[in-house]
């Protein structure tokens, strides 16, 4: 069962979800006014980075296909 809780495929979960998350809050940040562009650029950076590190777990995940 702890092997379940630290699996990559977990982590891939979870990092979609605050992924989702973030894109929620980043609308609703949009649309806020006076609008705050510093929380703004963070929130867009974070989401960005898991971004990244959505794509290199998914590629550690799935292996190439053949040419």
């Amino acid at each position: 069962m702890d092997d379940n809780l630290h699996s990559p495929q977990r982590r891939l979960i979870e990092l979609r979800i605050e992924h989702a998350d973030l894109d929620g809050l980043i609308d609703r940040a949009a649309l806020q006014s006076p609008l705050d562009d510093l929380m703004l650029r963070r929130l867009k950076k974070r989401r960005l980075a898991l971004r990244d590190q959505i794509a290199q777990l998914e590629a550690r995940l799935e292996p190439p296909e053949p040419a």
